[in-house]
């Protein structure tokens, strides 16, 4: 949405303002500075207060489904006293300097399940300001002291004189105040939206009715839509393009080479792919990725047999296991993923004399906006970027390279700026030309000595770096370590005295990025399939087992003991069908500031393939902002995490992706999921990430069900029992 530019002089000569913004930001000594602003008037603002009553806050925050946009409403909302029914959301600007996420620094973006984390006291403050800001105002019209004024749902109430005030009526005297330097927070007893009812989610209306607008909503005038054709093989580049069938196809404006391939210009997304398809391309694979799979499988095996560079040493590992009475030893395989967000990746792109504008789910408004305005020779600020609803993204959006939007700008720039241009990627696109989760290998060993007691932990793991090459590496990846490919191994939560964890980064032409939830989505199965043979080894009941090596790790035993106590752990699961098996297994795993313990209950049918029955999951994210949205996010992470243990690989044949589309590609069917149930432990510690830490869990807890049952230990993903 554009707001228009107004001066405090300009908007107080008008008569009357038809909104307030409210500005916030913490000073470098952390103090909060708040300030009224006639709308949009000037930037650093979180919430906006229309003279309809309306309140609508800017989220610096994507909302792709995760219920960000509520939870940053909620949090803002409940400082204010607002009527819930009255919030809306929109996106923030493009501004680093306004809107950083503060867990990142001066980069506005969302991701790490973050956006709860980082904005908790920020928009507390920001709310508790706008709030303090009507109550002056209303002491100021009323004439009576501002302590002795409520506010409650909206309405601003003095009890001695009987005054009442919508929001809305006082925003015109509250414009013309100066905001208070210090305001007071609620004590938590005191909330009335955080934690304490189910609230209605900011973002699902419009997306029931169709209002909600995403990427492919956007129609300009003039606008022409372009498919890009990729090359077959990462690295290949083109030798040369005839284009003459596909500039026959009606519709077809304009063939363009780029630098990511050929994109084709049409009226339309129909005949854009049909000129796609009819292109005659000749490409020089010289310099491409010409492995396989399999080939990369053996690269990876041999690296397992040299030392890596260290990231974690405790103790003296070697001694602990030339000691040990007992060793369980494992060699883990998970192939490459695709994010296969519902949304394939798409961007608008408009050039004006002045500057380019940017239509987008817009993940990395940072990185993003730079790219653009360096494709174009523009200044950051130059670059407007809209953010709009997204699809989904498990970190396919959130591209530090920016690939897709930069090809993108380029059409535009080779098209000389002269329409603006909405790129849409295929399924097929996705699938093949993206950006993937790293293969890895990992092999692992726990050594017990004769008591039963775990002594020793040494873990080996290759995969490609997610990080190297990227603005992130100066911070993420020390003396050869990326942080992502070694998350819970490295700090390993269970008390091992004896520790050495090392990491092989194999450079691959195949492009990687983070997706949902990163480094533990191979990590947590790793630790948690192994800790699992462990207890077995020790003859150990598997909870009793972990929860013996947590004494130092609360929050993980306290979810580890709700999940187990809720899902009924130590007594007989009801029987199956005849020939039907049946079992549970479990999992704890730590990301992003919150706690996860599943069991999972599952069952080995009579035909020798396996059902999910049902997972109890508990989490402890700190206070528990949305606990609807909560239980949504751990059971959608539960989901996503269950179409990787299932069905999910990427694969290579001659360096070519095998997959793409959904047919050979497959995420959970709704036949395939299991009853869940969640439970959030109660806390009053600050709020952390739920997008993601749902999905570690889910495969090793079921991979142990299936241990349980079968006594075979499953270390490769997708999981195959034959």
């Amino acid at each position: 949405m554009h707001l228009p530019e107004l001066s405090r002089r300009d908007l107080l000569k008008a008569g009357a303002a038809t909104a307030l913004l409210i500005g916030f930001q913490l000073t470098p000594g952390g103090r909060a500075r708040a300030a009224a602003m006639p709308a949009s008037a000037v930037p650093n603002a979180f919430v906006r207060i229309g003279s309809d009553d309306t309140v609508t806050v800017l989220s610096k925050h994507l909302e792709m489904g995760q219920g960000t946009y509520t939870g940053l409403a909620t949090i803002l909302a409940e400082e204010l006293d607002a009527d819930w029914q009255t919030v809306r959301v929109e996106g923030a600007p493009a501004n680093a300097a306004v809107y950083n996420n503060l867990n990142w620094g001066p980069i506005q973006g969302t991701g790490g399940s973050s956006a709860m984390a980082n904005s908790w006291m920020q928009l507390r403050q920001a709310g508790a300001s706008a709030r303090a800001l009507l109550v002056a105002a209303a002491a100021k019209d009323w004439g009576v002291p501002a302590t002795e004024i409520s506010v409650q749902a909206g309405l601003v109430m003095h009890a001695a004189s009987g005054r009442k005030a919508r929001f809305g009526e006082l925003v015109a005297t509250a414009a013309t105040l100066e905001a208070p330097k210090e305001v007071k927070l609620k004590d938590a007893k005191d909330f009335k939206l955080v934690g304490k009812q189910k609230l209605s989610r900011r973002d699902s209306a419009d997306k029931i009715n169709g209002k909600a607008i995403f990427t492919q909503d956007i129609q300009l005038p003039g606008m022409l839509t372009a498919v890009v054709a990729h090359p077959p093989r990462f690295g290949a580049k083109l030798r040369s393009v005839d284009a003459s069938a596909a500039k026959a196809v009606k519709g077809v404006v304009d063939v363009l080479t780029i630098e990511s391939g050929v994109a084709v210009l049409a009226k339309g997304f129909w005949a854009a792919k049909k000129g796609r398809d009819a292109l005659k391309l000749d490409w020089d694979e010289s310099g491409a990725i010409q492995q396989g799979s399999g080939e990369l499988r053996d690269e990876y095996t041999a690296l397992l047999k040299q030392p890596g560079a260290v990231a974690n040493l405790q103790g003296e590992p070697d001694a602990a296991f030339a000691r040990a009475a007992q060793v369980v030893r494992a060699v883990y395989e998970f192939p490459y993923l695709a994010h296969a967000a519902m949304e394939p990746l798409n961007c608008v792109i408009s050039l004006g004399k002045d500057g380019a504008e940017v239509w987008n789910g817009e993940q990395f408004h940072t990185f993003d906006q730079g790219a653009v305005a360096a494709v174009f020779g523009l200044k950051p600020e130059q670059v407007k970027i809209n953010t709009l609803y997204a699809g989904g993204s498990f970190g396919r959006r959130a591209n530090p390279a920016s690939d897709f939007v930069i090809e993108c700008a380029r059409i535009v720039k080779a098209s000389g700026g002269k329409a603006p241009i909405k790129m849409v990627w295929t399924r097929e696109d996705d699938m093949r030309s993206g950006y993937y989760r790293p293969m890895y290998l990992h092999e692992a060993e726990a050594a017990l000595d004769a008591q039963g007691q775990l002594i020793g932990w040494r873990q080996r793991i290759v995969g490609q770096s997610i990080i190297t090459g990227t603005a992130f590496e100066g911070f993420m990846v020390k003396n050869g370590v990326d942080a992502t490919s070694v998350e819970g191994a490295a700090n390993l939560p269970y008390h091992v005295p004896n520790l050495r964890v090392d990491l092989h980064s194999p450079q691959k032409a195949v492009p990687v990025l983070w997706w949902r939830s990163v480094g533990h989505t191979h990590t947590g199965f790793a630790v948690e399939t192994l800790i699992d043979a462990a207890a077995s080894a020790a003859k150990a009941d598997p909870v009793a087992f972990r929860l013996a090596l947590l004494d130092k790790h609360p929050r993980h035993a306290g979810v580890l003991r709700l999940a187990a106590d809720k899902a009924g752990w130590g007594k007989p699961l009801k029987p199956g069908k005849k020939g039907e098996k049946r079992g549970r297994g479990v999992a704890v795993v730590e990301s992003f500031g919150s706690y996860v313990a599943e069991v999972a209950e599952v069952t080995l049918l009579a035909d020798g393939s396996f059902r999910i029955d049902r997972v109890v999951c508990a989490v402890d994210c700190g206070i528990a902002i949305n606990p609807d949205v909560i239980r949504a996010q751990m059971e959608g992470g539960i989901g996503f995490g269950l179409s990787a243990t299932l069905h999910g690989a990427i694969t290579l044949k001659d360096g070519q992706v095998e997959q793409s589309n959904f047919h050979d590609y497959p995420v959970l069917r709704i036949n395939e999921m299991p009853k869940i149930e969640v439970h959030i432990v109660p806390s009053d510690a600050p709020p952390t990430g739920v997008g993601e830490p749902g999905v570690p869990p889910i495969a090793p807890a079921v991979a142990n069900a299936l241990a349980a049952i079968t006594g075979k230990r499953l270390s490769t993903l997708p999981l195959k029992l034959a």
